[in-house]
């Protein structure tokens, strides 16, 4: 049993890897294609990384989602926790004089808290995860409106500057219509974003938790007979998922510096379909962030391809998301079936 056991998990890791690949070669293929063919902004390194700054929140939950579903779980409560965060923390700072650092904590706080909540209710009173995180998600948009019923804005002097605060990359940019050199600027919650990616790559990659995360995913009664403590790891894989969702609040609200009840409409379907197109199944036991990373990236590329074909309508950009989803999973379905056909 142990032997098996041993070779499903290696089985899975080769999966993610080469999954994660199809990903990368993806974006790389949209991106280099957008280049080719519209030109225009896509040859301007700046709308690159714009990329990042505009998806820094997302690309922290797509790994909090990307744990989760290794684990055969589902998380959307998260668009609401970011929703609640944000205005959690305009609030904080506008009405009670509050500071960045503090508004920080209390974001860690507030997602730190559904992550344990939800995490119990799921993994010890068995609870099924999409009832449990559908309830949070109903309860944070509720408490968002709670805070506050209309939308508000940050203007204290501390935050602006650390929310206007840019990297500058000198070496790279591109010229201005007046002939001068316009370097590339990255916003601080993008390396808050990439730290948190290679965080949650160390910790799948290196770790025991990490291991077993990808034994429950691919099998749960095998882990268990392997002695493995599946509650505990489910419910740390929802703590960590609630953690990120807290990171991911401040970091939206660090980009708009804005509080909405609106705020992060749909963002869990966004990181889901992220890490579906980075390579995790939702059946569990196959999964990478970096593959979620680059998910992300070939989502928004796709969208920005959409507009620049001229085609400005939300839906088409819906239409063009569903499509690529309903692609990928079909690309995994048939690698992987074709993968065990070939071994089995």
């Amino acid at each position: 049993m142990r032997t098996q056991t041993l070779r499903r998990e290696k089985e899975s890791l080769t999966d993610t890897a080469l999954l994660m690949t199809i990903t990368v070669c993806t974006f790389c293929f949209l991106y280099v294609l957008a280049m080719a063919v519209w030109g225009g902004g896509f040859l301007n390194p700046q709308q690159f990384f714009d990329i990042f700054n505009n998806n820094a929140y997302l690309i922290v939950i797509s790994c909090g989602l990307t744990v989760v579903m290794i684990g055969s779980g589902i998380d959307i409560s998260v668009g609401g926790m970011i929703a609640f965060v944000t205005m959690t923390c305009v609030i904080f700072i506008e009405d009670h004089g509050g500071s960045p650092a503090g508004a920080l904590t209390i974001a860690l706080g507030m997602g730190l808290a559904a992550g344990l909540i939800q995490g119990f209710l799921i993994s010890y009173l068995q609870i099924q995860p999409f009832i449990v995180t559908l309830g949070g998600m109903f309860f944070a948009k509720g408490m968002t409106t709670i805070v506050s019923s209309v939308p508000r804005t940050i203007t204290d002097e501390s935050f602006l500057a650390l929310k206007n605060a840019r990297v500058v990359l000198s070496a790279i940019g591109s010229y201005g219509k007046a002939g001068n050199f316009i370097p590339v600027r990255i916003e601080l919650g993008v390396l808050i974003a990439l730290a948190v990616v290679f965080f949650s790559w160390a910790l799948c990659r290196w770790t025991r938790f990490g291991r077993n995360l990808y034994a429950v995913g691919g099998n749960r009664h095998s882990a268990l007979m392997l002695g493995i403590n599946v509650k505990r790891t489910v419910f740390l894989s929802y703590v960590l998922c609630g953690l990120f969702a807290g990171i991911a609040g401040y970091l939206y609200v660090m980009h708009t510096g804005a509080g909405n009840a609106s705020n992060a409409t749909a963002a869990e379907i966004q990181a889901i379909a992220s890490s579906i197109i980075g390579g995790t199944l939702l059946t569990g036991g196959v999964g990478n962030v970096i593959g979620s990373l680059f998910g992300v990236l070939s989502l928004k590329t796709i969208n920005s391809i959409v507009i620049a074909s001229g085609l400005r309508e939300p839906y088409w950009q819906s239409i063009t998301t569903g499509l690529m989803l309903c692609f990928f999973i079909l690309l995994q379905s048939i690698i992987l079936e074709h993968r065990k056909k070939k071994t089995g």
